[in-house]
């Protein structure tokens, strides 16, 4: 009898123990997820280049998990990231000014920070007699979609030299390629006279020797020292939620931060990690190098100036009619600073 009294006893001990370890697991699990103060996002990041290196640094170092994030990177094309910000799915994207025009047309979106500088080239055939861009008038230039930022880029140089980018002019064609690596097999094989790309593919044929290089967006006077392109978020964000908006900043400042003190260990983690197309290690630390990610102590010397290359860029698409509003009150409109 007293046995089996003990052993109910057991029971209802080792019952109180369970169910005990069982509110513990709970709340071990809940404090988890509460360390997300803002929850699931989704951030495009996905898209091969090399000059997304904020992004994947940002999610691999933890930076957007420190800031209250619980991050996803996605695949996201121009249109797809356009609607993700016009109702707040998507809450900052990276980009350059190929927004511009769309934020005219209603697109609601906002500049609130700049990621860094170059990063896009125009190749040819190393038998190619094309040298300068007065040389493309009636060539098929080949970009990642029409709309898209080398395409952005390359009707600014084009326009800027007296050429018409509008397909409609006839003066230069531009094909659209989704992979990189087919438009980079359609110059080779003729289909192309240029191809206008991100890095790091068009810096990897180029020193196998398969290409050579044309315009370089980090050391071209048009755009040389500036940003090239810069961190857009939601308009509907910035006014609902303005707190997690400054948050993904701090997180995206972290990594261009740590970026500009590892470019090697940058590299080491983006290869690693399948982010980018590369295995040269040594030619993606010396383009990691030449985006000129901001550090803290760049921002505090205000070595670059966000709005004032906004305004220059908004400019600069103004004078070749690509915008109609007046270039001084539209670069007001489209930008915002954020407190941090």
């Amino acid at each position: 009898m007293k046995a089996k009294k003990i052993f109910k006893l057991s029971l209802k001990a080792l019952a109180l123990i369970t169910f005990t370890a069982s509110i513990i697991s709970c709340t071990k699990k809940q404090g988890n997820d509460s360390k997300y103060k803002y929850g699931k996002i989704n951030i495009p990041g996905l898209d091969g280049s090399l000059c997304g290196a904020p992004i994947y640094i940002a999610y691999e170092k933890g930076f957007f998990a420190e800031e209250g994030f619980d991050a996803k990177l996605i695949s996201a094309d121009t249109e797809s990231r356009k609607i993700g910000l016009n109702n707040g799915s998507i809450p900052i994207v990276n980009g350059d000014f190929q927004f511009f025009p769309s934020i005219e047309e209603g697109v609601n979106v906002k500049v609130v920070d700049g990621l860094h500088n170059g990063c896009i080239k125009f190749v040819v055939r190393p038998d190619s007699d094309i040298k300068t861009v007065q040389d493309l008038k009636g060539k098929k230039i080949g970009v990642d979609e029409i709309g898209g930022t080398p395409h952005q880029v390359a009707s600014l140089w084009l326009e800027q030299a007296g050429i018409s980018a509008l397909q409609k002019d006839g003066q230069v064609s531009f094909l659209p390629f989704a992979d990189g690596n087919l438009e980079l097999q359609a110059l080779y094989n003729g289909e192309l006279d240029v191809a206008a790309m991100w890095d790091p593919l068009g810096s990897v044929a180029e020193k196998a020797g398969k290409v050579k290089v044309i315009f370089d967006l980090s050391t071209d006077p048009t755009f040389k020292g500036k940003y090239c392109c810069f961190l857009y978020a939601s308009s509907k964000l910035l006014r609902e939620k303005p707190d997690e908006i400054a948050a993904l900043l701090r997180a995206y400042r972290k990594a261009q931060d740590w970026i500009n003190k590892n470019p090697e260990e940058t590299v080491d983690i983006i290869v690693s990690g399948k982010y980018s197309q590369i295995d040269d290690k040594e030619l993606a630390v010396d383009l990691i190098k030449s985006y000129e990610y901001p550090s803290v102590q760049d921002r505090s010397e205000n070595k670059q100036n966000v709005e004032s290359d906004v305004h220059y860029f908004v400019k600069a698409l103004y004078d070749i009619g690509y915008l109609k509003s007046n270039p001084d009150d539209f670069a007001k409109k489209i930008y915002e600073k954020v407190e941090l």
